[in-house]
């Protein structure tokens, strides 16, 4: 690929999405707060969606998290405290391949749900359809990259490329010829991780920032019977 693009691909297109994540969201909670919810499909189908919304939920929020140590904790400081290349990546694909594994089965499962049972498709919007559809494609890309693509490229390491680059991003001064070495999956996972922060505003996923902490100091709902006339 030529440089102007790769420049396009790992320069402009990261910042247009987070742009777009970061008013969009601002937008969308300004002025059309009323419409962030996650729509339940319970009553439709109950079994398959607390399984697979467990699983996901805490799988995801595991892989989240460990992203961000991934990539904002830099390869100095753990080399620093001694650990070596071989201990940080042990520990990363063992609690990423725990969390992973909750994540894939769980949005596998709920993916399968939303297509396979005629009354949850039916009820489902086309925004719902390409979400779960687009974070199936990026939990598979994921732990394809990790378990397959990795193993295979031993000389490959995220934390010297990706990560910096990254890191760029939030600095200002990105540098996309880290980019233009790495295995093509990690290219697919990391260009679709970032649609999915684009897009992130104007779907469903958007109720994720709406954390209930209201709920921990609210009084409990008293429920009476109504005495027998």
């Amino acid at each position: 690929m030529s440089h102007p693009f790769q420049a396009f691909l790992w320069v402009v297109y990261p910042y247009f999405m987070l742009g777009s994540f970061i008013f969009g969201t601002i937008i969308r909670f300004a002025f059309f707060h009323p419409s962030i919810t996650a729509k339940s499909s319970e009553f439709l189908e109950k079994k398959h969606l607390i399984i697979g919304s467990i699983l996901f939920h805490v799988g995801i929020i595991g892989v989240f998290f460990g992203h961000i140590a991934g990539i904002f904790i830099p390869k100095a400081w753990t080399d620093a405290l001694g650990i070596t290349n071989e201990m940080y990546h042990i520990f990363a694909l063992s609690a990423g391949g725990v969390f992973g594994l909750m994540a894939t089965v769980g949005v596998y499962m709920l993916c399968i749900r939303r297509f396979h049972d005629h009354r949850v498709f039916h009820a489902s919007s086309t925004g719902d359809l390409l979400v779960i559809l687009g974070l199936t494609a990026e939990i598979t890309l994921g732990m394809l990259s990790s378990f397959l693509i990795s193993p295979q490229v031993p000389d490959f390491n995220y934390r010297t490329t990706i990560a910096p680059w990254a890191r760029g991003l939030f600095m200002f001064h990105p540098d996309y010829h880290l980019m233009m070495g790495i295995p093509f999956l990690y290219k697919c996972h990391v260009f679709f991780g970032l649609l999915i922060f684009g897009a992130f505003p104007y779907t469903r996923l958007v109720h994720a920032m709406t954390v209930p902490l209201h709920y921990i100091k609210r009084r409990f709902i008293v429920y009476r019977r109504r005495p027998n006339l």
